[in-house]
């Protein structure tokens, strides 16, 4: 049905009021202003659910065929709800065929805040765990601290004193992250910029070893 390459986009779904509409109506919004580069061009849309959804929540269950898009208003999309402040907000309306379960899902082991994750179907086909799906220069980084135990997250935000940045691996170690960036990325003075696995190894060891997702953050 798909091919390798074709991209996939998965969401936030925040709630079941928003799933239901993706369910019974057979579209999802997207505000423009938030919207990744890939929006227009993604033949797949995925959903990860919220806290909001008990026992299915921080995972990816359901996905769907894009159809079409169409640039609309939020008042346009909730005729209903005029005194809304973001009521005058663009807004992406993604056009979707029936939605298909992902069998298996697709877990977070750990809470992380998530917007969008741009992936590839092969990525989305063959992922067994949420940062699977990320695309980055650190991905064969990432595969070797995997199959090492270190269980990194990828993308990760950080918040720093100063300015808040992305890292494009954080392991999440017993007395604190060991972050890892890539090129010339903003980054805290404390990140490692493009390490080898033993300079990584070596961080790890030195905040007590690598946290286990069971442990949680």
């Amino acid at each position: 049905m798909f091919h390798a390459a074709d991209r996939v986009l998965v969401g936030v779904m925040p709630d079941p009021q928003d799933f239901g509409l993706a369910q019974d109506e057979g579209w999802y919004r997207i505000p423009v202003q938030h919207a990744p580069e890939c929006t227009t061009d993604a033949a797949v849309l995925a959903f990860y659910f919220t806290a909001a959804f008990a026992q299915e929540k921080w995972a990816v269950h359901w996905y769907a065929e894009v159809r079409g898009h169409e640039l609309v208003l939020r008042r346009d999309l909730f005729p209903s709800d005029q005194a809304h402040p973001r009521a005058d907000q663009l807004y992406y309306k993604m056009q979707i065929g029936p939605l298909i379960r992902r069998e298996p899902p697709i877990p977070s082991l750990r809470w992380r805040r998530v917007s969008f994750i741009a992936t590839t179907w092969d990525r989305f086909s063959a992922a067994e765990e949420l940062n699977d799906l990320y695309e980055s220069g650190a991905d064969g980084l990432y595969v070797t601290l995997k199959e090492s135990g270190f269980f990194p997250e990828r993308d990760y935000l950080i918040r720093d004193d100063q300015d808040d940045y992305v890292a494009d691996l954080v392991v999440p170690c017993r007395d604190g992250l060991v972050k890892v960036v890539c090129g010339d990325a903003p980054a805290s003075p404390d990140a490692l910029r493009d390490p080898d696995p033993e300079a990584v190894r070596q961080a790890v060891a030195s905040l007590g070893g690598p946290l286990s997702p069971r442990l949680r953050l």
